[in-house]
């Protein structure tokens, strides 16, 4: 009999895995690259931690599928509320977030873009892992 040791992230990263036809140290290195480059570009604002408290931003621990402006231990702004209202996170919102955080949800306190696309794929590499 077979026996596999799974660890809490293990699922989310065979799913990046099959995706990026990565195996073993190559999807390592890929995340480790991700985590690095969204550290850089998010962590001045938003934690990455299970159960973490916000930053200036809210945890991105769990984002994709979580619906937008719903963390209860943070306080959004008006204007991100209005526009975010009754959407859910997903890859393609992120992208289009990360691309232009204002054209996605104007008045919104968040300002942030980023221009080139495989740095944004990293970025949400990254943030996917975090379920």
């Amino acid at each position: 009999m077979t026996h596999f040791t799974f660890f809490p992230r293990a699922p989310a990263l065979l799913m990046l895995a099959a995706g990026f036809g990565l195996t073993g140290s190559a999807l390592a290195d890929d995340l480790a690259v991700a985590q690095k480059l969204a550290t850089k570009h998010c962590a001045v604002c938003h934690t990455f931690d299970k159960g973490g408290p916000p930053g200036q931003g809210p945890n991105l621990f769990g984002l994709l599928g979580r619906k937008a402006a719903s963390e209860s231990n943070f306080t959004y702004s008006d204007g991100y509320a209005k526009a975010m209202s009754g959407k859910v996170w997903d890859e393609q919102m992120l992208d289009a977030w990360l691309t232009d955080a204002q054209g996605v949800a104007p008045g919104s306190a968040m300002v942030y873009s980023q221009g080139d696309p495989a740095k944004r794929q990293k970025i949400i590499t990254y943030i996917k892992s975090l379920q």
